[in-house]
């Protein structure tokens, strides 16, 4: 089984959501499917399955790694560079109510 080398404190922290859905589409006026949270700078994007891929775009802007599930009541994590699903040490509250797109 294939483990997460990037799980540590520096990329799963404590963050506060930066927006009440895919902070992108927000400002674009576009659509997602499910949210998810970067777990180092609190960056909100949209997954894989929607349309613009706003997490994933962040984390190859930035090179944070760890994101989690944040549609609730998810809270489950994700390394982009190992590619494989991360412990997390708690779920992030949400600062909602945040708009769903599906």
């Amino acid at each position: 089984m294939w483990q997460c080398t990037h799980a540590n404190a520096e990329t799963i922290r404590s963050v506060t959501p930066s927006a009440k859905g895919c902070e992108e589409c927000l400002k674009q006026d576009d659509w997602w499917v499910h949210l998810r949270l970067c777990r180092e700078c609190g960056h909100v994007g949209c997954c894989d399955d929607s349309p613009n891929r706003h997490a994933r775009a962040h984390h190859q802007a930035t090179g944070h790694p760890i994101i989690e599930g944040y549609d609730p009541p998810e809270g489950w994590g994700w390394c982009f560079i190992d590619d494989v699903e991360v412990d997390l040490p708690d779920q992030t509250p949400q600062i909602g109510p945040i708009p769903r797109f599906f």
